[in-house]
């Protein structure tokens, strides 16, 4: 299913002949967004330039068999990368979002590009591995540049669906009437219409208020009635969401709208599900979407709240990315909506794995006056965003109002909003809002667990007997095992095994000053544990017998350690 991308004929044959090849360059720019083409050549590049440090891989295949690529950033000098803590990184799960994308590629690479040279940079590579994999959603991110879209649609995975129920797939999508390569809206003149035109700028309309006359009609956005049901665009590319597609809590459609058939139907899914199983070393993921500048942790209903140690390693993080990308808000997946079988809850209760989304983007960065501020009026919004448009993005966010013979409603305008406005940033906004989120994901990286292991009591009890004392001391902010996972006894947990001589008692210091100790009854030998963040936890061993003895402690999310004492 997946192969590693050894030689420049493997990679180039799948990119596209049209795509700009020769463009692109190490270190990458960030001031326009990269197609899918274009993103699979800038892994490349990176994994060419910096071949001692990365590992490109195949992850698997799309529903229209595009190709979905994983970047693998570790020094293989200081340990494979499966030994060491990791952090799993993806965006463009929904194929509008595609600055998501971006954020990836940044962070790949400023991290190669610093390695060598910035100290935080350089330790964090040394110490833990990356995966990222930039776009997940590929079909999605291709047609998004390809085909016609506004900027809410193309979300979906390319798997055909009956959306209306009228046994035809995808017969009656979005039609770009003038051919601009945008959906944009088509209204119509009309007196008794809700809207009326703004006051200040005749391209736009607002909501009229009771007993004014109206003078527009929003008929929606471009659309032909395709299969003559007198609806329009009410069955475009199959409906299958695919951050409602997961295993975890996974509900049907009828009551979640995009689930999918059955979780993990569809086929890049089922892939990077597998890529991620096959790397348990992963203990923090992030997932780039958009839009609205929030960062969404678990739970995603509010059904059962998750432990509160996990809570309080959530808010290190989360509190922390607040200040780093002002205007952003940490809270809970729920507060923004509900939602089953979405991507981080599989990642947090089925992969054990700390994870947080984050939603790019504000459009009250579009501002255009002296406070840098927008008003709360909406229909001012409107009209700053508008100024926005005219002097900082001359003109290139929105198409002016043009007379369209449509073969059902007969004369109307088509204009609005261009399907690169609304959820993404011009180019000149990308440069800080990639570095202000690559460098949330880096803070948090950082906080993947670095445990010390040393004896602090090796004591002669007589009789051939010796006490044995062990402390586990985690550096970092996160734990080595999330309290949920142990919980739920979700995999084996930490432990530390001792061999060489024989076990008589072991057991958990509660406290050592006063000698109090839990001990565990049966096979004393090895002590599961987990080793919570900016904490120490410590064990008793008393043991019979001479010469050397190995103490080994042994985690899934941190790296393993061992020490090597002689009995006195």
């Amino acid at each position: 299913m997946k192969q590693i991308l050894t030689t420049l004929f493997v990679t180039f044959s799948m990119i596209n002949v049209n795509a700009r090849q020769n463009a692109i360059e190490i270190p990458l720019r960030f001031d326009h967004y990269y197609a899918y083409e274009e993103v699979n050549e800038a892994l490349f590049k990176l994994h060419e330039t910096y071949p001692k440090l990365t590992k490109l891989e195949v992850v698997g295949k799309s529903d229209e068999d595009r190709e979905i690529m994983a970047l693998t950033i570790n020094n293989a000098k200081t340990g494979s990368d499966i030994e060491k803590p990791g952090i799993y990184v993806d965006g463009n799960i929904h194929g509008n979002e595609i600055q998501a994308s971006e954020v990836c590629l940044y962070l790949a690479n400023y991290l190669l590009e610093k390695y060598g040279t910035n100290k935080t940079v350089t330790d964090l590579v040394d110490r833990i591995s990356m995966y990222i994999i930039p776009s997940v959603n590929v079909d999605g991110r291709w047609h998004f540049f390809n085909d016609a879209n506004n900027p809410n649609t193309n979300r979906s995975l390319r798997r055909p669906q009956d959306d209306d129920n009228d046994g035809l797939y995808d017969e009656d999508p979005y039609d770009d009437l003038d051919g601009d390569g945008n959906i944009c809206y088509m209204r119509i003149k009309n007196p008794d219409g809700k809207y009326k035109t703004h006051p200040k700028d005749k391209r736009l309309m607002v909501e009229i208020k009771p007993g004014e006359k109206g003078e527009w009609t929003i008929l929606g956005y471009e659309g032909l009635d395709n299969d003559n049901d007198e609806r329009f665009n009410e069955d475009s590319e199959g409906y299958v969401d695919p951050n409602r597609n997961w295993p975890f809590n996974w509900k049907p459609a009828f009551i979640q709208r995009g689930a999918g058939q059955y979780p993990l139907s569809g086929k890049g899914l089922n892939a990077i599900a597998q890529f991620i199983e096959e790397r348990p070393n992963i203990l923090m993921v992030w997932a780039f979407h958009n839009y609205g500048g929030m960062f969404l942790r678990s739970p995603s209903t509010k059904e059962k709240e998750i432990p509160k140690q996990d809570i309080e390693a959530y808010d290190l993080l989360g509190k922390k990315a607040e200040k780093m990308v002002p205007g952003y808000n940490y809270m809970p997946s729920y507060d923004l909506y509900p939602t089953y079988g979405d991507f981080g809850e599989f990642t947090y209760n089925m992969m054990g794995a700390f994870t947080f989304v984050g939603e790019l983007y504000q459009n009250d960065s579009e501002t255009f006056n002296k406070e840098a501020k927008n008003p709360d009026e909406s229909n001012q919004k409107d009209y700053e965003r508008l100024q926005f448009n005219d002097y900082l993005a001359h003109g290139e966010l929105y198409k002016e109002w043009k007379t369209f013979n449509h073969p059902d409603y007969g004369e109307i305008e088509i204009g609005g909003w261009v399907k690169m406005s609304s959820r993404l940033p011009h180019p000149f906004l990308l440069p800080e809002l990639l570095h202000r989120n690559a460098a949330a994901v880096i803070y948090s990286a950082n906080q993947l667990p670095e445990v010390e292991m040393e004896i602090f009591e090796n004591d002669a009890l007589g009789n051939n007997l010796y006490k044995i004392r062990v402390r586990l001391r985690n550096k970092k902010g996160l734990h080595t095992m999330s309290m949920q996972s142990w919980q739920n006894k979700l995999y084996t947990p930490d432990h530390i095994v001792i061999s060489g001589a024989k076990v008589i008692a072991g057991g958990k210091i509660n406290n050592r000053f006063t000698n109090d100790v839990t001990y565990k009854e049966h096979k004393p030998e090895i002590q599961f544990t987990r080793v919570p963040g900016f904490s120490t936890v410590e064990y008793e061993f008393i043991v019979e017998g001479k010469g050397t003895v190995q103490i080994d402690y042994k985690s899934r999310k941190a790296k393993n350690n061992n020490i090597i004492i002689n009995l006195k």
